[in-house]
């Protein structure tokens, strides 16, 4: 039943040979690698109103302008830098890959915990505000946002990413096209409407201003560092390069190039009409909604706006999907997490990765209440400090390699760092107190737990490794030693008889021992097992204190004092396993504790002889 749900769910294994069907084209690349950038516009110039209106004794809404123009040059600085990222790193892995090459071991350990920090914030903050939008058409719902949330993640997201890369293109292309359609449209349409049915294009209170004092400026630099959540994910093309058709670096930078012109014109759109209509924050509504409901009315294009605007939200989080277990796959084949996330599953996929990041994200929604407010102002430190590390590294690359044009490549990402590592400066300054010293904190903690992992590897590899003497031919000699093998029976049955004949096929030194807590119990095994005669003496073990586990441990370690440095002890514990499950609680649990007690002991082998009942 399960594997059948299993298949129904996640569909059949693919083969090895199929990873190159798995390869996206460019148009689904852009849906699925840039689904974060994209969506952002949902949500990013709503973030800058609502820190420049934050303060109601300071006069700062003329400022958005300025603000998301210099949040759309950065965006240009970012993008022409990462598509270098790109073409210098197409194995993928983004900042920590090429960080690695260049800058060394830390810099890459701490690219690492801020793309991991930004990723799982990326599921979280994207689900978040899809609900948030949802909740704005439908008031109705308001309340149930956490439950929305995390059944999205766990229904959704997680399922159609572990059914593999092409199925999650094909479930999320749609969505993301009929998004930017309808984002598009309403842009248009907006600025029609504010040349020819209204007598401003921006009212005298969109563009009022205080005077600039360093009160002005924390509140202007803080909206700019809210504004920057719209340039998350523009990395997780660089991340995947390797999930692009060939050329993949080159087919990875032109998507990038239109993920760019595409977000710029959204985001400085939707930035005019907010401002046009001087848009103001009203609980649980939306700026998006309130712009639609303005253009549109209560219409089906309203509707329609919602609810693409909520399904990309939500499948904005897909991004992380894609890009976060890639990167988790790289730094677990350098030993700094655990090598399971680099092995791909059923469906070609980095599962184990796939369920991290969903489990991760779950978390910090029910943390934070699905609050998207609270999640952003976590957000894009993590991203802007891979950012820096990224470019830096880059100038390092152009240095050393020194192809032609290399000092243009050089000045582009040494600018791009320069920029974006102040604007890592501007949010630990502006958001410090709202939640950015918690990833000021967390990446420390990751990079620790980095190395951790690969010191554990690295210890297990010293203790593994074989002598080079070892490999010498003739040199593979074995001491020789006795092997006791030790049978635990509670009365003969078939399966003691069934334990006994594989004890005899492994060892001729056997001891069965009985624990006996009943005089009149114990003579009627020991009569048996005389009947029996299975030409091994059983050994009684009194316990008066009704006990049965200690006394045999007690057993067991003593033989291991008695032993000698080459002889082995195997204990083989007599199981059956019932058919149904649930006729495991009509029975004790003895030998599952005994296996578990004693696999902990270095010098004692433990295996078990189950025998299955048919009823």
């Amino acid at each position: 039943m399960m594997r059948v749900l299993r298949r129904l769910l996640i569909g059949k294994p693919l083969h090895n040979r199929e990873l190159a069907h798995e390869k996206l084209p460019k148009w689904k690349a852009l849906s699925i690698f840039s689904s974060d950038a994209l969506s952002s516009v949902a949500y990013g110039p709503e973030q800058i109103m609502l820190a420049l209106v934050a303060v109601p004794s300071l006069v700062a809404y003329g400022f958005m302008g300025p603000v998301a123009i210099g949040i759309l040059s950065l965006l240009a600085v970012v993008v022409l830098s990462y598509v270098q990222v790109a073409k210098a790193n197409p194995e993928g892995g983004g900042a920590y890959t090429v960080a690695k090459k260049n800058l060394g071991k830390m810099p890459a350990l701490v690219a690492a915990g801020s793309v991991f920090a930004d990723y799982v914030l990326t599921a979280a903050v994207s689900v978040s505000a899809g609900t948030a939008a949802i909740v704005s058409a439908f008031p109705a719902l308001a309340g149930r946002e956490v439950t929305i949330d995390v059944l999205v993640l766990f229904a959704i997201l997680m399922l159609v990413n572990l059914r593999g890369v092409r199925e999650s293109s094909n479930a999320f292309v749609i969505p993301t096209y009929a998004f930017l359609l309808g984002i598009i449209i309403l842009i248009v349409i907006g600025i029609w409407k504010s040349y020819t049915a209204a007598p401003y294009l921006l009212p005298p209170e969109s563009l009022a201003r205080q005077q600039l004092d360093w009160a002005m400026l924390f509140v202007i630099l803080r909206a700019f560092a809210n504004g920057c959540s719209s340039m998350t994910g523009v990395e997780a093309i660089a991340d995947s390069v390797p999930m692009f058709r060939k050329p993949e670096a080159r087919n990875a930078a032109i998507t990038t190039y239109w993920m760019a012109g595409i977000l710029g014109f959204m985001f400085l759109g939707i930035t005019y009409l907010v401002m046009h209509y001087h848009i103001l924050p009203i609980p649980e509504v939306t700026a998006m909604s309130q712009l639609a409901e303005e253009i549109f009315g209560r219409s089906a294009a309203y509707y329609y706006i919602q609810i693409t605007t909520m399904l990309v939200l939500y499948l904005a989080g897909n991004t992380a999907y894609n890009g976060l277990p890639v990167l988790l796959s790289i730094v677990a084949k350098d030993g700094y997490m655990p090598r399971y996330l680099a092995t791909r599953g059923e469906r070609l996929t980095f599962s184990n990765g796939i369920i991290l990041l969903t489990v991760a994200a779950a978390l910090l929604i029910v943390v934070f209440r699905g609050n998207t407010e609270h999640l952003i102002s976590l957000y894009a430190i993590g991203v802007f400090i891979s950012f820096t590390i990224a470019q830096s590294s880059m100038v390092v690359h152009w240095n050393r390699e020194r192809g032609k044009g290399w000092q243009i490549r050089a000045l582009l990402n040494g600018i791009g760092a320069t920029t974006t590592g102040l604007v890592v400066l501007i949010i630990t300054v502006t958001k410090f107190l709202y939640g950015a010293w918690i990833i000021l904190l967390f990446i420390p903690i990751m990079i620790y737990i980095f190395t951790a992992i690969r010191g554990h590897y690295n210890s297990i590899a010293d203790q593994l490794h074989l002598p080079e003497e070892c490999y010498e031919k003739g040199a593979a000699t074995f001491p020789e030693g006795k092997h006791i093998v030790i049978v635990p029976v509670s009365t003969t049955t078939r399966v003691v008889y069934e334990t006994i004949k594989y004890a005899k096929m492994i060892g001729d030194n056997i001891l069965a021992v009985h624990v006996s807590n009943n005089e009149e119990t114990t003579k009627k095994v020991v009569e048996k097992w005389k009947l029996w005669d299975p030409g091994i003496e059983l050994i009684v073990i009194r316990s008066p204190y009704r006990l049965l586990m200690r006394p045999l441990l007690h057993f067991i370690e003593k033989k291991e004092r008695e032993k000698g440095p080459d002889d082995y002890i195997t204990v083989i514990i007599p199981e059956f396993e019932t058919r149904k499950s649930w006729h495991r609680l009509l029975h004790n649990q003895t030998g599952w504790f005994l296996r578990n007690t004693l696999i902990w002991r270095e010098n004692v082998i433990v295996t078990t002889v189950p025998y299955h009942l048919k009823e």
